[in-house]
């Protein structure tokens, strides 16, 4: 029999199947997508059906010429390319690019393993046209909306910002929240606590939550004492006990969307961060004597769906390695969400016994922490629920009742190894022993002020988690979409939360009152679930297109004529020029608002603004960083395509500028330099010394005070909450 050729898209699969596969199979790869829409035009044929113009991709050129060279040599061409969309268009593209497409046989590998691959290549599939019209249909919505949109932005606001289908409404949720935070009034209340003494001397607190028969709640501080003055040197009764036992079940294996919260709220990794390390566990990672082996099954799935195998093996190993009462008689069975496709197995480890101290010597920090994370929620999935003894205490002073809640885990189960987010508040709060109609003696009464707090700013996690909710997006997309807000500088992160730029809320402006359906999240929603039933053939991709076509024309022609153009748009404001009195004009720039004089071009003076809510503009005085050795004129903060850097406030009569110190000199021994912050070209900060090139120092963590303890270096490094030494050959470290 002659040889068999396997095409895959990412070399380091292919590294992983040579090791399980033997010389009759000749293995390539395509790194990735070989053809795709043109970058520099539309590349869609509307007249002719929406066809694409698909295109070699650039670089790729010897990529195809070696597949077409291959191809002609070998019996059977078999295609391993991931097994979701994206996977299937690479598959139709090698296909078309060997032509022999009715020959060419698709496997599908939905996990990396010996087992995994010989299963897959014994029972070959056909090409999936439905699953490859979903991705085309996907692509050209994309394309529709991007390179329509855009040229408009970029004549009536910026140059260079874009608009894309479902990041647009990932934007407009984030501006949503804004608006509701901007727009939030607090409301003051107080809290009323009593510090209770049992006659044992046991001591437990309880709190105020009704008044008879009716919830309490407190506006005011007078409120408060007369509540205090009422109870104070009175006795209180415990009225009722309530002990319940309660059982908590594990929650199931990883889904996309759960591994990417999860990873971001235990190990801080950005959900595109995840994505790359889930895909490089997938495709196989170097364990020592094993080689090149795949940890886990695919990382793109929406379904809770376990294999029997997997659960046999789980279960197998809670037995041997925590015993009999970890292990439920009968297996945990999840169900999933109604939308979820159930195309894949949820995530988990391939090979049960790979625990995670086993592979720890040999896989990377990062790796190894998604890795054990992945492991022990699996494992965890399978083992017995945690049993809790809840205690409800009902304390009464007269017409008051006052409520005490604990609880005290009687058996531990799956949380002996992975311990999951604990929402209700009694937990871990424990008890005395009491009885009811027992007197309890009134210690003290606190009195506490609180205020209803606004909903939090999105992170990363649970930005995914409302988009998942809404059915925006799906487990292939999540990531792209919320790091692309990110990228297109139009949400950017403070303390972990996500904040529209001034840039993000004038884009996301406009697409709302323009565009409104492109930002309709029930509307993208809905294009979604369309997407999923030309997947599974009861859709038409053409017809699909033509609909949304129709309605997106409408808009853009509406667009066109009524968009504002932001670059020349002018308001007098009220502010007085202080160089020649003249008043100033507020403009809008890709930065936020700013304010010109009005008596350009004789006059350049230009501020930067703030617009507050009551509509006020309040110029931002530029801070004095240092003086300018150029012509000894103040230095002052400015803010470019790059991140912040000094400008010399005489511009442009001196055209002066330096990159942004930080107050801290560099930790390498015998560099004067200082350090300076920086910013990448995919836009992500850095820290560097001054004096590059001569001195190469450079890292993304965060400078602190120094010195070092143990070699001396002036300044230290933060980063996931350690404390380090940077200066070569020191390593020194806060535990």
């Amino acid at each position: 029999m002659g040889k068999s050729l396997l095409v895959v898209e990412s070399p380091t699969k292919m590294k992983t199947l040579s090791k399980f596969l033997g010389k009759e199979f000749v293995i390539k790869a395509t790194y990735g997508h070989i053809k795709d829409l043109p970058k520099s035009k539309l590349g869609v044929d509307i007249e002719k059906g929406f066809t694409p113009q698909l295109m070699t991709v650039k670089g790729k050129s010897k990529v195809v010429d070696e597949l077409k060279k291959v191809s002609k040599d070998v019996e059977e061409i078999l295609i391993g390319s991931d097994p979701d969309r994206e996977g299937e268009a690479i598959a139709f593209h090698v296909a078309d690019i060997v032509g022999k497409k009715k020959q060419v046989k698709r496997v599908l590998f939905h996990e990396i393993t010996k087992k995994g691959v010989r299963d897959a290549l014994k029972s070959p599939t056909i090409l999936d046209e439905a699953k490859y019209d979903a991705q085309k249909a996907r692509r050209i919505l994309d394309r529709l909306v991007g390179y329509k949109i855009s040229p408009l932005l970029w004549e009536k606001v910026s140059y260079g910002l874009s608009a894309g289908r479902v990041q647009s409404v990932a934007l407009r949720l984030v501006c949503d929240r804004e608006e509701e935070i901007e727009g939030f009034t607090k409301e003051e209340y107080w809290v009323v606590d009593v510090d209770l003494e049992l006659q044992s001397g046991d001591a437990f607190k309880a709190t105020l939550e009704k008044k008879g028969d009716e919830k309490i709640r407190i506006a005011t501080q007078d409120e408060a004492e007369t509540i205090k003055k009422e109870i104070e040197g009175k006795d209180l009764t415990i009225k009722k006990i309530e002990i319940k036992e309660r059982h908590v079940p594990p929650q199931p294996a990883f889904i996309t969307s759960r591994l990417q919260q999860e990873a971001s709220r235990k190990l801080k990794f950005s959900p595109k961060m995840t994505m790359m390390l889930a895909q490089r566990l997938y495709e196989g990672v170097d364990v020592g004597e094993d080689g090149i082996t795949g940890l886990i099954t695919y990382m793109r799935t929406d379904s809770v769906r376990v294999s029997g195998e997997a659960i046999k093996d789980a279960r197998q190993f809670i037995n041997e390695n925590f015993g009999k009462p970890y292990l439920p008689k009968t297996p945990h069975v999840f169900k999933n969400r109604k939308t979820a496709q159930d195309a894949h197995e949820a995530i988990r480890p391939t090979y049960v016994n790979l625990t995670p101290e086993r592979l720890k010597p040999v896989l990377e920090k990062e790796l190894f922490a998604l890795y054990d994370l992945i492991w022990k929620r699996f494992i965890a999935s399978q083992m017995a629920h945690e049993k809790l003894k809840t205690k409800t205490v009902d304390v009464e002073s007269g017409e008051y009742l006052f409520v005490a809640r604990g609880s005290e885990v009687t058996f531990d189960g799956f949380t002996r190894i992975y311990q999951e987010e604990r929402e209700d508040e009694e937990a871990g709060t424990y008890l005395p022993p009491m009885k009811e109609g027992e007197k309890v003696r009134l210690n003290d009464t606190i009195l506490n002020q609180r205020f209803t707090m606004p909903p939090p700013r999105y992170n990363e996690a649970s930005l995914i988690r409302t988009l998942e909710t809404k059915g925006i997006g799906r487990p292939s997309t999540y990531a792209t979409i919320v790091s692309t807000v990110q990228d297109r500088d139009y949400a950017k992160k403070d303390k972990g939360r996500l904040v529209p730029t001034s840039l993000g809320v004038m884009v996301n402006k406009l697409l709302k009152e323009f565009f409104p359906l492109i930002v309709d999240v029930d509307f993208t929603a809905k294009m979604e679930d369309r997407l999923d039933l030309i997947e599974d053939g009861k859709k038409s991709w053409v017809k699909s297109l033509g609909k949304f076509y129709e309605v997106f024309q409408e808009a853009l022609s509406a667009a066109q004529q009524g968009m504002k153009s932001l670059k020349k748009e002018e308001k007098e404001t009220d502010i007085v020029c202080d160089l020649c009195g003249m008043k100033m004009l507020m403009r809008w720039g890709k930065n936020g608002e700013y304010i010109v004089c009005s008596g350009k071009p004789a006059c350049k003076n230009k501020k930067n603004v703030r617009v507050e809510s009551d509509g006020i503009i309040k110029v931002i005085e530029a801070e004095i960083k240092g003086i300018c050795e150029r012509c000894g004129g103040n230095l002052i903060e400015k803010r470019g395509r790059f991140g912040r850097f000094l400008a010399c406030s005489n511009y442009p009569d001196c055209k002066y500028t330096a990159p942004y110190h930080l107050g801290f000199v560099c930790p390498e021994d015998g560099c004067t330099g200082k350090l300076v912050e920086k910013t990448s070209k995919k836009k992500k900060k850095f820290t560097s010394c001054s004096r590059y090139p001569d001195c190469s120092f450079a890292t993304n963590a965060e400078p602190v005070e120094g010195p070092c303890p143990s070699c001396g270096a002036p300044t230290l490094f933060s980063y996931r909450k350690k404390t380090s030494c940077l200066r070569k050959d020191c390593g020194w470290t806060s535990g």
